[in-house]
């Protein structure tokens, strides 16, 4: 019999040093392939597996990095467990580095948040419970239902004991807000929003929605809804193919008011990534962009981004032509972007947003959406769509070289080599474009400050170890770009009360050199990656997008600021200062560089140095 290992080792502290945050190898195996499987039937093996018990995975389907925060919470191992010698393989089993330290690895490498779930060549199994029928009957594991309902039942109480109507009317001008979080002073609470006060029949009595969304519990989203409202018609949009989406059917069996459109993913390792939702009301059509997946745990102790539209008003009838746009072209950029699934499931909501007026969004719509553009069709998608923003609505700044531009985010993919071959060319030249007389920048003038966690940040935030399964950065890819880690800013949110709240929000920024001001803010899907932002090819004159994202860009022009600059509020976000004037940026400024022991967080290796809040070990085996 031959037996096949899958493992990681963790080396000593001491040999850390290299390269500033650590040195690894992997094997030869694991760059990004071709997926050539067009099934989309449930996976035999993996059904058999569920009928022996053998699995025990999250009720949807979800990546791998989710997945192993999933067992690590039904199986703890705490320091000094014995249980955890059978996590590791026998010492005779180990396979040496070429230099005998660093981690060794499967071959299986997965491009972090590029494809979080979808397997190499299509060969990884998404785990089931039972069969897809019986999980669309949620008779999987009560212990998980148990505590996804514990963090439901806490976040509608807190949604009765604040007036949210007051909040959507309240002195909040840029209508940005931040999920609640399950665990901190009530205080930070104050003007956040959990997924039940945006469906609330406060906001507007409801008549239809849809959903786009990566990761979707369809059984616990139908939750969220008043019950007056949970049989109203939902669509929802989703990326899944094969065993995936047959599971996402399986789950929404029971409701027949459910429908679904299937993203097109042409472009190998892409992923429906968009976080919106559509609701249609008998008094209007509001729209809301985020950054939370539709599962229980992206609303409880993460700290999250919501864009809440007005509530748009039905045109009169008969209105045609460019009634109801705003200044900012949001009408016609939200259907140009709806018009890029070319869905007959989406004609419907093109159709209803032509009918109404949003001509009070002060926002700019940046999308991505999958497929190789050129010639002006490059502006209109990723990285050149906020390049041209920029240029054409940004105030130009003075000594702009001076001022930084911050990316926080929670995944990233590979760089490349070096900083030139992406992050610092093409990706940082669209996030200092200001001015339509703007001179290039050399790429090493404007300092790069990226904010993702450490390890600390995770072994120390609310959840512990489990919270990095949201922060899917692989040893694979990590491994690569150690060159990367030196512009790494720690995770750190005083401000809002959520440094122990592990982001999952995506946010880029321009602020002055002081920290005191930013001349733009983007609240968006799209994480550090090029499958995100597109990466342009053929010298320049094609960009290749694989994934589609959503944000929206805060101007000062948009607001009648005409300084060119938003304030930055401090303290507290709550604090009493006018509020046109100051942005509530979630984290603290300015961010603090990793220390020489700090690392990143890599969701597939172990930690096992020191327990976590919940007194826990990492081992993701």
């Amino acid at each position: 019999m031959i037996f096949v290992w899958c493992y990681v080792f963790l080396i000593p502290r001491n040999m850390l040093q290299e390269g500033a945050h650590g040195k690894w190898t992997v094997s030869s195996s694991d760059e990004s392939t071709e997926e050539n499987s067009d099934s989309e039937k449930p996976s035999t093996s993996s059904l058999l597996d569920a009928a022996r018990g053998r699995t025990s995975g999250p009720q949807y389907p979800c990546s791998e990095a989710r997945k192993a925060a999933h067992k690590r919470k039904a199986s703890p191992l705490k320091l000094g467990d014995k249980s955890f010698s059978t996590e590791t393989p026998p010492a005779g089993k180990q396979r040496a580095s070429q230099e005998g330290l660093g981690w060794c690895l499967s071959s299986s490498d997965e491009e972090p948040e590029d494809q979080e779930k979808r397997g190499q060549k299509g060969t990884q199994k998404e785990e089931i419970c039972e069969t897809p029928e019986e999980r669309a009957l949620n008779l999987c594991r009560d212990d998980e239902l148990s505590e996804s309902q514990q963090a439901e039942d806490y976040n509608e109480t807190l949604s009765e004991t604040q007036d949210t109507w007051d909040l959507l009317n309240g002195g909040n001008p840029f209508r940005f807000f931040l999920t609640k979080v399950t665990g901190i002073e009530q205080t930070y609470n104050s003007g956040a929003l959990h997924i039940k006060d945006i469906l609330s029949p406060l906001f507007g009595t409801l008549m239809s929605s849809a959903q786009f969304n990566y990761c979707i519990d369809v059984g616990w989203l139908v939750r969220q809804y008043p019950q007056e409202f949970r049989k109203k018609p939902l669509l929802i949009v989703h990326g899944e193919k094969r065993e995936s989406k047959a599971e996402l059917l399986a789950q929404a069996r029971p409701y027949e008011n459910i429908s679904f459109c299937q993203a097109k993913l042409d472009i190998a390792f892409g992923t429906h990534h968009t976080k919106m939702m559509l609701l249609l009301y008998e008094e209007g059509l509001r729209v809301v962009i985020h950054t939370s997946n539709l599962i229980a745990e992206d609303w409880h102790q993460k700290t999250q981004g919501i864009w809440l539209s007005p509530l748009y008003p039905r045109l009169p009838q008969g209105t045609t032509g460019s009634a109801g746009e705003s200044e900012t072209k949001f009408k016609s950029d939200l259907i140009s972007y709806l018009m890029a699934y070319n869905s007959p499931a989406l004609k419907e909501w093109i159709d209803l947003i032509q009918e109404h007026d949003l001509s009070e969004t002060r926002v700019y719509l940046l999308g991505s959406t999958p497929g190789r553009y050129q010639g002006s069709d490059k502006e209109k998608w990723g990285h050149l769509r906020l390049r041209k923003l920029l240029k054409e609505h940004a105030s130009s700044i003075p000594a702009q070289e001076l001022w930084p531009v911050v990316g926080q985010f929670s995944s990233i993919g590979s760089m490349g080599a070096d900083g030139s071959k992406w992050l610092c060319s093409e990706f940082q030249e669209s996030l200092v474009a200001a001015g339509s007389s703007v001179t290039s920048l050399l790429k090493c003038d404007v300092p790069i400050h990226l904010v993702y966690p450490t390890v600390n940040n995770v072994r120390q935030s609310l959840e512990g170890y489990p919270a990095g399964g949201s922060l899917p950065y692989s040893i694979q890819t990590a491994q690569k770009q150690l060159w990367l880690h030196s512009y790494f800013h720690k995770w750190s949110a005083e401000v809002s009360g959520r440094s122990h709240a592990i982001p999952h929000i995506k946010t880029y920024m321009r602020p002055s050199p002081d920290f005191q001001k930013i001349a733009w803010f983007l609240v968006t899907s799209a994480n550090l990656s090029k499958a995100a932002w597109g990466a342009l090819e053929k010298n320049g004159t094609q960009l290749m997008i694989r994934s589609y994202e959503l944000g929206v860009l805060f101007l000062p022009s948009a607001f009648g600021l005409d300084k060119g600059y938003f304030h930055v509020r401090g303290k507290m976000l709550s604090e009493s200062k006018d509020s046109a004037t100051y942005f509530p940026v979630p984290y603290d400024l300015p961010p603090e560089q990793y220390g020489s022991k700090d690392q990143p967080w890599i969701w597939n290796i172990p930690y096992t140095n020191a327990p976590d809040t919940h007194g826990n070990m990492w081992v993701p085996s």
